[in-house]
């Protein structure tokens, strides 16, 4: 796993498309049992170099009833986005992922993490990718029928502060919030 991660990190496939260059930013072990595939790192995750560590994965923690601490124990807890580096900024935010990047490394990563009890699926582009012609025509449809993909995936919106509005309007929702830090419980202790 470890020459996995260092392979992905050291990628630079798709460079002459990132405007801000390459930076890979994955998550992994073979022992997580949680595996969460979001878009692609933000502007703010690129500086940084840590997955999530922005608005949306605080309120993603939040949601998940997860510490710092334990969303970050790749052991526990495997980030795989379905772009590894950031696209660049398009005209209502963020380009979408990069095509190229799933098919190149979720196939070997997926493979080596054998312990993986739960798939949670983060905004479109994951669950299509994933659920293929299970998944709804929406995202709020594919979410709202979330029991339908359990016990493996979870498919969840996107948690940006963009999407107050989406929340607003599916208030729903909270069965799903309420549901979450209880599954991850019993696989995470």
């Amino acid at each position: 796993m470890n020459q996995l991660l260092q392979t992905i990190r050291d990628c630079t496939h798709c460079a002459q498309h990132l405007p801000e260059g390459p930076r890979p930013i994955v998550q992994a072990s073979p022992s997580a049992r949680v595996l969460i595939i979001g878009q692609a790192p933000g502007s703010k995750v690129h500086k940084t170099g840590v997955p999530w560590d922005d608005p949306s994965g605080r309120l993603l923690r939040q949601w998940m009833g997860v510490s710092d601490e334990e969303f970050y124990d790749a052991k526990k807890i495997a980030l795989v986005p379905m772009g590894f580096c950031y696209p660049g900024k398009g005209k209502t935010g963020d380009l979408p992922p990069r095509k190229e990047c799933a098919p190149l490394w979720h196939p070997q990563l997926l493979g080596a993490m054998p312990e993986i009890k739960l798939t949670i699926l983060i905004g479109m582009y994951a669950q299509k990718h994933i659920l293929g012609s299970q998944a709804k025509a929406t995202l709020t449809d594919t979410v709202k029928s979330y029991k339908n993909y359990l016990p493996q995936y979870l498919p969840l919106p996107h948690p940006s502060p963009r999407n107050r509005h989406w929340f607003q309007k599916n208030p729903w929702f909270e069965e799903i919030r309420e549901f979450l830090p209880q599954r991850l419980d019993t696989l995470l202790h």
